[in-house]
């Protein structure tokens, strides 16, 4: 496990939290030095609702058409109490009184993101809002962005727990939690990493799911 604890911090919505623990990790893509645990809000409804109600206060989504919510790395919690935020009937926005598709990707062996039949409809010609845990290097959501654009569909917005950028292929990124949120958080590719040049092992291998200690 990390070298310290998993520390919980409040924010100023009820069920809406950070929880992060200091150490060195590693991603498939790069090295950090904060764990970052979503596994609560994306498996606990009071805490995704949170989330989802925190990502609509985003002015965007009061003047885009969404009609489906793609969900990369396991949101689909989140991204069913996104869609029911949208389709409120005081929600003043384009999607009052309508319905909002929540899809998930198939991924290939070699990892390309694949839709069936029965889901293109839901995709083609509609106008997808793409849901991520993380955007960091961009290279999953970008990979979305190209299955969206191949099967017809219309990206028209990014929206993440976490986001260490601001936009994603001219997008803007959407997010609840940013580095500005976690003093000194770090992310890189390996060969860059302070802590690896510094000597120190690393505490878990990190992605969408968790983490594996080492």
């Amino acid at each position: 496990m990390p070298t310290s604890s998993i520390t919980k911090i409040k924010t100023g919505r009820n069920n809406l939290f950070l929880r992060i623990a200091k150490g060195h990790f590693a991603t498939n893509h790069a090295h950090s030095n904060y764990y970052i645990d979503v596994a609560a809000q994306k498996s606990r409804l009071s805490e995704a609702k949170a989330v989802a109600q925190e990502l609509c206060s985003h002015s965007a989504y009061k003047t885009n058409i969404i009609d489906t919510i793609l969900c990369l790395d396991g949101t689909e919690v989140i991204g069913a109490c996104l869609a029911d935020e949208l389709t409120k009937n005081n929600w003043l926005n384009i999607n009052a009184h309508q319905t909002v598709y929540v899809v998930t990707p198939e991924m290939t062996s070699s990892s390309q993101l694949l839709f069936r039949d029965n889901i293109v409809p839901m995709i083609k010609g509609k106008h997808v809002l793409i849901l991520a845990v993380s955007v960091a290097t961009g290279g999953t959501v970008k990979a979305a962005m190209e299955a969206v654009n191949y099967y017809g569909g219309e990206v028209v917005g990014i929206a993440s727990i976490f986001s260490t950028v601001k936009e994603c292929n001219g997008y803007a990124v959407n997010s609840v939690f940013n580095p500005k949120d976690i003093p000194g958080y770090f992310t890189c590719p390996s060969h860059e990493c302070p802590l690896c040049k510094e000597g120190k092992k690393l505490d878990a291998l990190i992605n969408s799911h968790g983490f594996s200690k080492l």
